[in-house]
């Protein structure tokens, strides 16, 4: 199943809750932007490897390549996030209840990033929609439990491999570090092999940052889509337990994209901060390990078909890259502060969105 562009044009413009709806899911996907997409950037930034401008663009190109090519493949990432609570078939509350969801996403979000914490959208998203689900049906009947399962079993995968690719890589990196340096050349070879070393850092950086941004286009876009999806089809009536597959359009992905990059350029700034200098601060080739490690784990999750968080992926990543040694040094206080996010964005989404749901279908009935 899917939607063409004429025909999304032509339902937006005769349903006005669903352009409400619409407008919140945007919402959340720049929220995205800010909070989430920033971790794919944020060392090739922090280190001096690309201006943000620059990489911002390019992941744009890469999320929104990640996605498609990802989406080519398989949506089992998106199947998952449809099918996480099942909103029931009257259209008018399931959109209530959906709307409800995607507020307290960008509630949560927001204040995440005020305080410069780079939380994960994916987990507040399903906490949402779980808790928006639960005031709806008055109870769990509409909870999927099989899809909740491959979501904590996401959690506990992302950051045991993140951080264990994140250390080989971090060793490897140290390796290959003393291996450039441990050269007897002196005077102008000495300096020529100094440059090229550095330059082969920079595009390693980038490589592994472009690889980042595209398995996050391909895991956090495809959730997204999915939402997006829902929210279409529960405005057609066809409610939110359809089977099958479905297709997500071309039209759909361009458009989420751009508000993705959007978002990482208005406030992605702050995060990068957090996660690129003021959690560990790594030198160059520290930075390329970290996001090979991410990228690595993330791939592996998406074929899989397990949602996992790229916010997790690449922060225990980055951590990994700091314990393994070298000039990296850990921030305790600011690793301790991300995990309680962590930890309590599940109940304070899933409460957020059963409150606002309430509130929504109180208003509507």
């Amino acid at each position: 199943m899917t939607i063409s562009l004429p025909e999304f044009i032509s339902q937006l413009s005769a349903d006005p809750v669903l352009r409400i709806t619409v407008l919140l899911i945007l919402g959340v996907i720049m929220v995205n932007g800010w909070t989430d997409a920033p971790n794919a950037i944020a060392t090739v930034v922090a280190t001096g490897g690309m201006k943000l401008g620059a990489a911002v663009r390019m992941a744009a190109v890469c999320n929104f390549a990640g996605l498609f090519f990802l989406s080519a493949v398989n949506t089992r990432v998106a199947f998952t996030v449809y099918h996480i609570a099942d909103f029931g078939g009257n259209g008018k509350d399931a959109l209530a209840a959906l709307c409800a969801a995607l507020t307290s996403i960008i509630l949560w979000s927001a204040a995440a990033w005020c305080f410069g914490i780079p939380t994960s959208e994916s987990h507040a998203l399903i906490a949402g929609l779980t808790g928006a689900s639960v005031a709806l049906r008055h109870g769990f009947t509409g909870i999927h439990g099989a899809e909740w399962g491959k979501v904590l079993c996401g959690l506990a995968v992302s950051v045991a491999l993140g951080f264990a690719f994140g250390w080989l890589g971090g060793k490897l990196a140290r390796a290959l570090e003393a291996g450039f340096i441990s050269g007897k050349d002196a005077g102008g070879r000495q300096a020529k092999a100094g440059f090229r070393r550095g330059k082969s850092i920079t595009k390693a950086q980038i490589c592994g940052a472009a690889a980042m941004a595209f398995m996050h286009g391909a895991q956090d876009g495809q959730k997204f889509m999915g939402v997006f999806l829902l929210g279409v089809f529960l405005a057609q009536g066809k409610g939110s337990t359809v089977p099958g597959n479905f297709v997500v359009p071309l039209w759909m992905m361009l458009l989420c994209s751009a508000v993705m990059a959007a978002g990482t350029m208005i406030g992605g700034e702050r995060i990068i901060r957090t996660v690129g200098n003021e959690m560990v601060r790594l030198e160059r080739i520290q930075g390329a390990a970290a996001d090979g490690a991410g990228a690595v784990c993330l791939l592996l999750c998406s074929l899989l078909g397990i949602p996992v968080s790229t916010t997790h992926v690449k922060t225990t990543a980055v951590m990994g890259v700091g314990t393994a040694g070298g000039k990296g040094t850990v921030n305790r206080e600011i690793v301790g502060e991300m995990f309680l996010a962590w930890v309590i964005t599940f109940p304070c989404c899933g409460l957020i969105g059963y409150l606002t749901a309430g509130v929504f279908l109180s208003v509507i009935r």
